[in-house]
């Protein structure tokens, strides 16, 4: 036999008033996985590491480097350790539910899994817009320090804007492959390893490299950084670079994330 139990009303013990309570923006949620990475030990120390890097190599090439080094050098040097260690936090950015098993918290705070992805692949690119202000302020500083009679020649919002979406698609590429693997190691060493091996290959089979090309996302988007501006078939192999080696890893984890079972 079973017994009726009276609803919990207002004024009772444990009773909870979720009547006033709203779903959280998507700009804080973009805030909350910004904090996120400065709240583990593994992503504060990355951000350490990518804001001394990008310092040390620009004054080590001022100080033993040539003596008319220019804007475009010392950004160029600061896009060397930043073009591999963002993709690096866009991973732990995607992965650390699946690798900490906080999933549980965040997917019941927020059902929506869908936003939550959204907001993790804007923080990456906060993070990404922030890495590159660091290193125009580091040039900007330098530049003067320099000499060079010339060292503000190639400057233009072209330039600058090839830049900034060289370091975006890095970041999204690493983000793509933590979302379809869910396993931060095999998603970093993935990131790493499939690139190299296709560039080696674009390297070595010198018949087919104009073909090549048309997959090798690594090599055809580093021409983003050059101060000249890119033909139509270049833009083209980036773009169907990125088809193969983004949105499709990214298709597959967006697929996996909104089916996967929250343990």
């Amino acid at each position: 036999m079973s017994t009726a139990t009276a609803p919990v009303q207002a004024g009772d013990p444990g009773y909870i008033d979720i009547s006033d309570s709203h779903r959280p923006s998507f700009l804080r949620l973009v805030g909350v996985e910004i904090r996120k990475m400065t709240d583990t030990k593994a992503g504060l120390w990355l951000l350490i590491v990518i804001a001394a890097v990008t310092v040390i190599i620009n004054a080590a090439f001022l100080i033993w480097g040539p003596d008319d080094l220019t804007f475009n050098d010392f950004l160029q040097f600061s896009g060397m350790p930043q073009g591999i260690l963002l993709p690096v936090l866009a991973v732990l950015l995607v992965t650390q539910e699946w690798g900490q098993r906080t999933g549980l918290v965040t997917f019941s705070l927020v059902p929506h899994r869908g936003r939550v992805l959204v907001a993790k692949l804007a923080a990456a690119i906060v993070f990404v817009l922030a890495a590159f202000a660091v290193a125009v302020l580091i040039a900007t500083v330098l530049t003067p320090i320099s000499g060079a009679p010339d060292g503000w020649d190639g400057v233009s919002v072209g330039w600058l804007s090839r830049s900034i979406l060289a370091l975006v698609i890095g970041a999204v590429w690493g983000y793509a492959f933590g979302a379809a693997l869910l396993n931060s190691a095999f998603a970093i060493v993935s990131y790493f390893a499939v690139p190299m091996v296709v560039s080696i290959v674009t390297a070595i089979w010198t018949s087919a490299q104009e073909k090549l090309l048309w997959f090798d996302l690594s090599t055809s988007s580093t021409r983003l950084f050059e101060s000249d501006g890119l033909s139509g078939e270049e833009w083209a192999q980036i773009g169907t670079g990125v088809l193969l080696w983004i949105a499709l890893p990214l298709a597959i984890g967006v697929w996996r994330i909104l089916r996967a079972e929250i343990k």
